[in-house]
């Protein structure tokens, strides 16, 4: 599906490995320079349409966005999509000339949404309905009503469906600015619609209507209905793109794990976060093997290079092939030749907040490609997929030698950026995985690379702590000039994410013994935890915003990194009130995690806020419930070393835990927690032994 036009800051409306600054949709400008006034319903410049209480549905390249009440009017998002292009407006039912009373709209699955309403006739002399109306509709385009009747006598009812459409690309209905109607025509047992380019858009109907009037865009049927009888009438949607779900080819990449156990939450969030992830997968056109995530719907359809890495990362216990795969599609765009750029992979640039200057995501997914590739090949990624794309993460070590300051600290973005903590931590953790990759590979290098990275911890204790009378805190930056940027937000979280090593080890992190405690205590403090996880800028700071994307929202991803890493450096308690946090508020958008929703302090009663132009699903929500729920399992593998450890939870903040259906060392694993914090291994590869 073709990229979205984001909200700024939040991402970028270019293909995978095009690199350019976010945007935000702008009014049409003169030749004179001055913007002429935008047409009726379009929206501001940064604006979005409202599709926070939509039910979403998403096979990509197929998207359907729809109203509780199932009716699509073709106002706001509303509408069938098809690789970007909406097929399908308005499908506005009418039952004996009424629309049917919506009771209720729900999702049942990550592609399909269900309806339910009832219809008042001629005739109905009680309060009692007595037709009930189920309609169904799927990402791909499908619909089916299923009309029952509950009277005692046979029926015949006039059934209408109204349709149109505007075969407007996603980004312009996201704008305001879809386009006229197209008028239709008839076409077999439905409609057709023809716009430029060659673009047209069918919908057929079975059984076939009664009677259609193109002039109108109506499909009738007269529906006869016995007494406790049923009829069905089916959609579907096509176009000259038929819809093929990344997903769909041979053995899926990603596993169909299993959660349960004493806390009922934790099945269905384990559930829909694999749904989500499934659904979001794009297949790279040039190399249909291939498949990675997008970054989230409706707003970011199109690839991310540094969300499709992360959530690679995280759901590496459902299997190590859409991290290849993942991998393989950045390697193929990774900048080649002999110049400073030379193994980077390009990004856009995204906005940082309100402290510092929007960042290269370019440089952050260049770091993060020998993270995953190392921590694959614990999980068992096989020796040739390794042995494939080692040359790529080599090369992006290059890069960070070479991008790397006179002072040991990486800018971002390159070469003239302040030198962010972030981004300290994230090329910390590529030169010491990295070492652990090349040594294991029998490649040159481990050694420096190490020295490296002890080197840059020694500078960063230096240069990032800020002490105070209340123990300090990391600064969140550098900038150029040397001046520190003191704001503490829960991007702080990725200095305690060290990574994992062989035998079930985790690697040494960027802070000292009494800095990572202090870290671990102010990230456990209400300006930082907001009881619905981390905010991205505390709240006694500066500039704080609970609606701001790098101001105070939450972040899922940092929270569950947070948890991850408190989780591994002994800081269990601050762990698990992050932990409860994330999964509450999991809960509360119906187990599927939006990449963020806002930072409001939670009381009493309260539920968290969505965030009006987060995506939902989105690639880095998905995979961070798979994160949370085997952090909670503690377990580490070591596949190359026939191993794995488990270091779960000793407080047991979930109860009993079950988990099925994981897979290390490509073969599937289960684990069990009891009530005291114990783990066992249920299932595992034939000749994988139980590490300390």
């Amino acid at each position: 599906m073709a990229p979205t036009v984001p909200p700024s800051g939040t991402g970028s409306p270019t293909p995978l490995g095009v690199p350019g600054p976010a945007s935000s949709p702008v009014p049409p400008a003169t030749p004179g320079g001055t913007h002429v006034a935008p047409p009726p319903g379009a929206l501001r410049p940064g604006e979005l349409p409202s599709v926070h209480d939509a039910l979403v549905c998403v096979a990509l390249p197929g998207l359907t966005v729809s109203a509780r009440d199932g009716q699509l009017t073709g106002q706001g998002l509303h509408g069938v999509y098809r690789s970007g292009r909406r097929l399908l407006a308005r499908c506005q039912l009418r039952i004996a000339g009424r629309e049917p009373l919506a009771l209720q709209g729900g999702m049942a699955g990550a592609d399909r949404a269900r309806f339910v309403a009832v219809a008042r006739i001629p005739g109905d002399t009680g309060p009692d309905p007595a037709v009930a109306v189920e309609r169904t509709r799927d990402a791909e385009g499908t619909e089916r009503i299923t009309l029952r009747s509950s009277a005692g006598r046979p029926l015949r009812l006039p059934v209408e469906l109204s349709l149109g459409t505007d075969l407007a690309d996603l980004a312009a209905v996201a704008s305001g600015r879809p386009g006229p109607e197209l008028p239709p025509s008839v076409h077999d047992a439905g409609m057709r619609w023809s716009g430029p380019g060659g673009r047209y858009a069918i919908v057929a109907a079975d059984p076939p209507p009664t009677d259609a009037l193109a002039a109108a865009g109506l499909l009738r049927w007269e529906i006869d209905l016995a007494p406790g009888g049923s009829r069905t009438i089916e959609l579907r949607v096509r176009t000259d793109r038929p819809a093929r779900p990344a997903g769909q080819a041979g053995a899926h990449p990603i596993a169909e794990a299993a959660a349960e156990g004493d806390d009922p939450r934790i099945g269905p969030l384990l559930r829909a976060s694999v749904d989500d992830l499934r659904a979001l997968l794009l297949r790279d056109p040039a190399h249909p093997a291939d498949v990675y995530p997008a970054a989230g719907v409706p707003w970011r359809c199109g690839p991310a290079t540094a969300e499709s890495l992360w959530a690679a990362r995280m759901a590496l216990p459902l299997g190590t092939r859409l991290a290849a795969s993942t991998l393989r599609t950045l390697a193929r765009i990774q900048l080649a030749g002999t110049g400073p750029d030379s193994g980077r992979i390009p990004g856009p640039l995204r906005d940082a907040g309100p402290h510092l200057p929007p960042r290269c995501t370019g440089i952050e997914a260049t770091l993060a490609f020998p993270v995953v590739l190392a921590e694959a090949r614990r999980w068992g990624l096989p020796e040739q997929d390794v042995a494939e794309l080692l040359p790529a993460a080599e090369r992006c070590l290059d890069w960070l030698r070479s991008a790397a300051g006179d002072d040991g600290l990486l800018p971002d973005p390159a070469p003239a950026g302040p030198a962010r903590a972030e981004t300290q931590a994230h090329a910390h953790r590529a030169a010491v995985l990295g070492a652990d990759l090349l040594e294991a590979c029998g490649r040159p290098g481990a050694d420096g690379w190490r020295e490296w990275a002890a080197a840059l911890r020694h500078r960063f204790r230096e240069a990032f702590w800020l002490d105070d009378r209340s123990g300090g805190r990391p600064a969140a930056a550098r900038a150029p000039d040397g001046r520190p940027v003191p704001q503490l937000g829960g991007g702080a979280a990725h200095l305690l994410d060290t990574g994992l090593l062989g035998g079930g080890r985790t690697a040494p992190g960027l802070l000292d013994k009494s800095q990572t405690e202090q870290l671990a205590r102010l990230l456990g403090t209400p300006p930082l935890d907001s009881g619905w996880g981390l905010r991205s800028l505390g709240a006694k700071e500066p500039g704080h915003n609970p609606f701001g994307h790098r101001a105070g929202a939450v972040r899922v991803h940092e929270s569950a990194v947070a948890v991850t890493g408190l989780a591994a450096a002994g800081y269990e308690k601050e762990a698990v009130s992050v932990l409860r946090g994330v999964l509450d508020a999991a809960e509360s958008f119906g187990h599927r995690l939006p990449e963020m929703y806002a930072g409001e302090q939670r009381t009493a009663g309260s539920a968290p806020v969505p965030h009006p132009a987060a995506c939902r699903p989105a690639a880095v929500g998905a995979a961070a419930g798979v994160q949370l729920l085997v952090a909670v399992a503690g377990v580490r593998p070591d596949a190359p070393g026939r191993t794995v450890a488990l270091h779960p939870f000793s407080s047991a903040p979930l109860g009993a835990v079950q988990l099925s259906g994981l897979r290390v060392a490509g073969e599937p694993f289960a684990v069990r927690v009891s009530r005291l914090g114990l783990g066992m291994v249920e299932e595992a590869a034939d000749g994988l032994q139980l590490g300390v």
